[in-house]
């Protein structure tokens, strides 16, 4: 296959501290870049089996298959930038000679093999070049479902500005207009299962490699002092890395793994997939992803994974290791304490509350052995700690996406066994973020002449930078969707009406209209809202030190003016009270730009003073 890609971007991995002398010498001062969430797809691959190229740029003259921009502005996540985000991400992690880079966890738009390939090609010239280690760990869009299915994309950019529907099988697509594009087939847009991913990605983790110290499974039957190579390479099949489901009769894959790619340092890799199997009218048995507070899902149907761990988390301690966790599912509530508030508000099955952890999970792999967690899956920034009676202790580190707001990644340095500081880099800069605009601006030429109802800002296309588009994706993925999907009607309709005067004056204070303060609206908060959601102490600059401070003052003002707190259950008054207290959880919280780790106890310090809440 001729597949055209220019290498650069960005990754991460795990780590933990050293205990013995010479493990420190080993492990002190490494740093290891974390990225979660890449979403790769690769714009400049020619699919195997098609004669389609995709349509051309105008600009470069490069062929390109991306998704349209109408899709990204209705996703959280953008399909096609991203690209060159984990490009520059890659770049900087060269920069700064880090040689360990872990993905937790959807690393790929949906386990096609054109993008699983495309990554794979990518990590492997980043190897060769630079001598960076990869390691990565799966998440529910690789795969989407434990065993390769057809599917495919209705919302790709084609000709005229026009959607363009690729499929992997006839059939699968009914055209609903008569002057769509000609559907395309090809095979590379199915979405592949559990050992297709694993056959292209198993250098990156998911098999022995001889470079490593040790490498083994939740199946393994070896012991450390008894490892080789070869025996990890005959317990490593696919086979071989499966568990049953409890009163189903069926096995289903689990590619979690362990490894120490050097002396002291064991990264722990959990596949948080929960799949359940189902049939369907053939008979023929298939597995869907169980949705929602996946980590409970692992406590009630992977009872295997924890015994692993805690295991693991035994060894280590005997054997002086490192150890650091990672998988794609947070295992700490990620809204700051907001959660019951916001299901008040929003309701149970809104704001992605169904992901928030149960409290048992950070209690269980604390005290399985567990002491720092990196995770993804949200899309956001955030720091969580749960402490306990005992002294164990859990810190969750949740890492942005490339391909969201606010496009970022970690970078974990182990100064001592006793201490680590975390920085996170947010990625403003991004050559080529741009190159794709004048295809967009044919898509927007075609959604003005069909009077599109959704039709997206045209002012995205006068993003100056990386950060400028990201935050552009926020704002319209806001306005085109979350108001629409997520927010009680009235309470809406009265932000969306409001400005800072007049809310500040609902909450009880006094202000003149002709004040040069509060100049801003109901959706500039609402907006504000979502980007201390997925920035936290990112988003403080983005707001503003002004902006922040003035909205600290309504919160307290309304908090001062209803101490009883005693409203009418689904009043405006009870939902404004509701939208406050969740806005003051937001406005404090743990550090989570750059701050340092006790490992004796989990004390956290903010290292970065200026950007504090």
């Amino acid at each position: 296959m001729l597949r055209r890609f220019w290498v650069t971007g960005l990754m991460v991995i795990a780590i933990g501290c050293c205990v013995s002398c010479k493990q420190q010498s080993d492990s002190a001062n490494i740093q290891i870049a974390f990225m979660a969430d890449v979403h790769l797809s690769d714009i400049y691959a020619d699919f195997e089996d098609s004669g389609y190229n995709g349509i051309v740029n105008p600009v470069n003259q490069k062929h390109v298959n991306i998704r349209t921009m109408k899709s990204q502005l209705h996703s959280t996540r953008i399909f096609n930038e991203n690209y060159f985000a984990f490009r520059a991400a890659l770049d900087d992690v060269v920069k700064r000679n880090i040689k360990y880079v872990v993905l937790p966890g959807d690393f790929s738009d949906d386990g096609q093999p054109y993008n699983v390939k495309g990554l794979s090609l990518i990590l492997k010239a980043y190897t060769a070049a630079y001598g960076i280690q990869f390691f990565a760990i799966t998440g529910n869009h690789d795969p989407v479902e434990p065993y390769t299915i057809e599917a495919g994309k209705v919302d790709f950019l084609g000709k005229d500005g026009k959607p363009q529907v690729i499929m992997s099988k006839e059939g699968l697509y009914e055209p609903k207009m008569p002057d769509e594009n000609p559907v395309v087939i090809t095979k590379d847009i199915c979405k592949m299962g559990y050992e297709q991913i694993v056959d292209m990605m198993g250098a990156n983790g998911f098999l022995p490699q001889e470079s490593y110290k040790y490498w083994e499974t939740p199946f393994s039957a070896y012991k450390y002092e008894e490892y080789n190579y070869d025996q990890a390479v005959a317990q490593s099949s696919f086979s071989k890395r499966v568990y049953s489901v409890d009163s189903l009769n069926k096995t289903l894959p689990d590619v979690s793994y362990l490894v120490e790619p050097v002396d002291g340092l064991w990264l722990l890799a959990l596949d948080g997939n929960v799949f359940l199997p189902s049939k369907n009218d053939d008979g023929f048995t298939k597995a869907k992803l169980k949705s929602g507070g996946e980590y409970s899902n692992i406590i009630a149907y992977k009872r295997h994974l924890i015994a692993w761990v805690e295991k693991v988390a035994r060894e280590s301690k005997r054997l002086n290791k490192t150890l650091i966790a990672y998988s794609h599912y947070p295992m700490i509530d990620f809204y700051d304490g907001a959660a019951e508030e916001m299901k008040n508000l929003f309701g149970v099955n809104k704001m992605q509350l169904h992901r928030v952890p149960d409290e048992e999970v950070a209690e269980l792999f604390a005290k399985a052995g567990i002491k720092i967690h990196f995770a993804g899956h949200m899309h956001l920034n955030d720091t969580g700690i749960r402490n306990y009676e005992d002294g164990s202790f859990l810190v969750n580190i949740q890492i942005p996406s490339l391909a969201g707001y606010p496009a970022a990644y970690k970078i974990l340095t182990i100064k001592s066994s006793d201490m680590m500081d975390v920085e996170t880099v947010k990625l403003d800069s991004v050559a080529g973020f741009n190159d794709l605009f004048p295809l967009y601006q044919q898509e927007y030429s075609y959604l003005e002449s069909v009077q599109d109802k959704d039709i997206w800002n045209k002012d995205i296309l006068n993003s100056q930078s990386y950060g400028d588009l990201i935050n552009w994706h926020l704002k319209e993925l806001v306005r085109l969707r979350f108001l629409k999907e997520d927010w009680p009607e009235d309470f809406k309709d009265f932000m969306l009406t409001s400005n800072g005067k007049s809310l500040f004056k609902y909450a009880g204070g006094e202000v003149s209209d002709t004040v040069n303060q509060y100049n801003w609206t109901g959706f500039d908060m609402i907006f504000d809202f979502y980007r201390l959601i997925d920035g936290d102490q990112l988003a403080l600059n983005d707001i503003g030190k002004e902006r922040i401070n003035e909205y600290k003052t309504i919160i307290n003002t309304h908090l001062r003016n209803n101490q009883t707190g005693v409203f009418e259950a689904g009043s405006l008054k009870s939902q404004f009270n509701e939208f406050m207290m969740i806005f003051n959880h937001l406005l404090y919280s743990e550090p989570s730009d750059v701050f340092s780790i006790d490992m004796k106890n989990g004390a956290l310090k903010d290292l970065a003073e200026s950007t504090q809440k």
